[in-house]
């Protein structure tokens, strides 16, 4: 029998759920659909979780910078290495840098001066950026317990040098889940060049589980966002309705394949992953066509230039990703040590500092400069977190036309989120050779991080071989000096 409703529908049948929606005004419906929504959330490892404390940010956003980016050109200001340059590093000729001896001192490249009403001293490397630095906050005192790219990469993502370990997008996911059901938790935009030194380590869940880890995202312009996301063009018999049978009678396999095998996290995250890639299929494209932006903001990314467009493409991509509710976005600036052509693929500028931070100055100050000022525009820069960093930095003796690694101290820095506008902690030397004042690690930074996502880094932890572990391992503070 047809039934009628009071919008005028006719169903041919009751159900309870139309019953309970009619009873009350609806608050059934809205019972139920309540109870639903909380079962949902009960069995999946990424719904929303409530953290330690309320939050200052609910998503993050890290730039990082492989290679080596060097903190005395570009936003530790040396003047007493300015006045040694030419002089010699090392009188007693006893210091080993990591692959050269100490050459004479060498001042920054390019000159430092003074802007925005903190009076931050940033060097014409970052003439864009410049613009930006009454928001954010840097530390300069930044330190790695090593000085191979490798190492020292895993544990500024990570907190160990050791690979294995979740990474802090990883841990962050499983502290907190995800505000998006049709987008990764964990994005990564890698470098357009490949990847970074380390590889997919770098984003991997270790022994978290497996539906934490990053998901790659493609920035290519000529490749689809995900590769395999779609069948082959000239699989021509795939029709969508049929696509959507195929996916419902084989998630009823995968789920009974699961059913018998209680815990195996990897198989929980591949089918978790193939139901997220069939909503993908919608959402990755719609994120990734930027047609829909101004033009004003296209030109604010410079996404037209052959070398700054892919870089700020990226950027452009992560405050997308984040508008859409994705927890954890990590962008790299720079790729892996092969394939060097004119330019080294990132910042490890070994043999000539001024052709590769000059190159890949103008890629990072364009983009992360476009980043600040979109997200401030689009009211999202107070609840995001921004993050740039290195794997280390570089040294104040010249190593012929280029620096040579510095793991004693690089600078970080931090905006957004409630991050204490326009400050600094920790110093360097008179020549920036190492941490001086209040030195900090990746630890630190990460339990910065974690306190401002609404987390106690000493309390999200995962008990793996007989150890209770966690991001920051049995170190870290928060540095509630640059917090708002």
């Amino acid at each position: 029998m047809n039934a009628s409703f009071p919008c005028g529908q006719q169903k041919r049948f009751v159900t309870r759920r139309d019953f309970l929606w009619e009873l009350g005004g609806g608050l059934g419906g809205v019972a139920l659909a309540a109870l639903v929504n909380e079962a949902q959330a009960a069995t999946s490892p990424l719904a929303p979780k409530a953290g330690h404390h309320p939050a200052k940010a609910r998503a993050v956003i890290q730039i990082f910078c492989p290679g080596g980016l060097s903190h005395v050109d570009s936003w530790d200001w040396k003047p007493e290495l300015a006045a040694r340059t030419g002089k010699p590093f090392d009188t007693t000729g006893t210091v080993q840098f990591f692959a050269s001896k100490p050459g004479n001192c060498q001042g920054s490249y390019w000159p430092f001066r003074q802007h925005g009403q903190c009076g931050r001293w940033i060097s014409d490397l970052f003439p864009k950026f410049a613009a930006c630095v009454d928001d954010v906050a840097f530390i300069h005192s930044m330190q790695s317990r090593s000085a191979l790219h490798g190492p020292a990469m895993f544990m500024a993502n990570s907190g160990f040098i050791l690979p294995g370990f979740p990474s802090m997008g990883a841990w962050v996911t499983y502290g907190l889940g995800s505000e998006s059901e049709n987008l990764p938790a964990f994005v990564v935009l890698p470098d357009p060049r490949g990847l970074p030194p380390g590889g997919v380590i770098n984003w991997g869940a270790g022994f978290l589980p497996a539906v934490h880890q990053g998901t790659p995202l493609n920035t290519d312009l000529e490749l689809p966002p995900i590769a395999d996301l779609f069948p082959p063009k000239n699989f021509a018999g795939i029709t969508p309705a049929g696509e959507a049978s195929g996916r419902n009678f084989l998630q009823t396999l995968n789920r009974q394949h699961a059913a018998a095998r209680v815990g195996n996290t990897e198989l929980d995250a591949r089918i978790a992953a193939y139901e997220l890639a069939a909503r993908m299929q919608l959402s990755a494209p719609e994120v990734t066509d930027l047609r829909g932006e101004s033009a004003a903001t296209k030109q604010l990314y410079t996404l037209a230039d052959e070398d700054i467009g892919p870089f700020g493409r990226q950027c452009l991509l992560a405050r997308r990703l984040v508008e859409r509710g994705v927890r954890f976005v990590q962008i790299f600036c720079g790729a892996e040590n092969t394939g060097a052509k004119k330019i080294r693929p990132n910042w490890d500028s070994h043999e000539d500092l001024v052709r590769d931070h000059g190159y890949w100055g103008r890629v990072l100050d364009t983009g992360a400069a476009a980043l600040l000022h979109d997200l401030k525009a689009c009211g999202l820069l107070d609840s995001t977190l921004v993050i740039c960093t290195s794997e280390f930095g570089r040294q104040p003796g010249a190593q012929g036309k280029g620096r040579d690694h510095n793991a004693g101290a690089f600078t970080a820095w931090l905006a957004g989120g409630g991050i204490k506008d326009g400050t600094s902690y920790g110093t360097t030397d008179e020549l920036g050779s190492k941490a001086e004042a209040h030195p900090a690690y990746s630890y630190d930074l990460h339990a910065t991080a974690l306190h401002l996502l609404g987390v106690d880094h000493e309390r999200l932890s995962f008990y793996h071989n007989g150890v209770p572990r966690r991001l920051t391992d049995v170190h870290g503070h928060v540095i509630r000096e640059i917090l708002a």
